[in-house]
């Protein structure tokens, strides 16, 4: 399953971002989004999720077929991990929450509640509902927040296995995950103009 980007322009509380985004991804390919705080990275990463509209150009992809991971880790406090994986699995419509929990090397916590865990072990636990999604397009915000060295080694056996399998993962991250087989896009070269301002507007500036 492909995921495109035609002429495509993200905004944020709207004023334009990016603009002018074009690119194909096909399966078993990845892509790492590279620029400054600020630059449009999540802005893009949502836009491509389907999570907002964007002001110009279209994203092709089947909406069932994407899943997004952002900044929080969607998981509930009361639940266990196993709790938190299944009831995931339930809502994407049925995943393997054994090879999930197995991924991230959380068997030995699998019962305990996700409010009791640490910031590192929270963050694999939501990582491992990408397993459980069972989509083949990743769209991840800084998917290695709060993991040591180990545990960001996990999660680029998880990519390279989904990419294996056929999957695709589009991420944002300042971290070398020693993917050396994804391609790396700069958004500095599509940072919006700056819109235009008459004369009244930079009086008041």
């Amino acid at each position: 399953m492909s995921l495109s980007a035609h002429d495509l322009s993200v905004s944020r509380g709207g004023i334009a971002v990016l603009e002018g985004v074009t690119f194909t991804l096909d399966p078993g390919r990845a892509l790492i989004l590279r620029g400054p705080n600020g630059s449009g990275k999540t802005t893009l990463l949502r836009t491509l999720a389907g999570l907002q509209p964007p002001l110009r150009g279209r994203v092709q992809a089947p909406p069932e077929a994407r899943v997004y991971a952002g900044h929080a880790d969607g998981i509930k406090a009361a639940l266990t991990a196993r709790e938190n994986l299944s009831f995931w699995a339930d809502i994407f419509g049925g995943g393997d929450v054994h090879a999930a929990l197995a991924a991230f090397e959380l068997e030995g916590l699998a019962e305990r509640p996700a409010g009791a865990m640490s910031a590192g072990q929270k963050r694999r636990l939501g990582l491992a509902r990408l397993i459980v999604a069972g989509r083949e397009i990743w769209l991840l915000d800084e998917p290695t927040v709060s993991l040591d060295a180990p545990a960001t080694a996990m999660f680029a056996r998880t990519v390279r296995a989904h990419l294996a399998a056929g999957g695709s993962a589009v991420m944002a991250t300042h971290i070398d995950l020693g993917l050396d087989e994804a391609e790396v896009m700069d958004v500095a070269p599509f940072k919006a103009r700056a819109a235009a301002l008459d004369g009244f507007d930079e009086a008041f500036l």
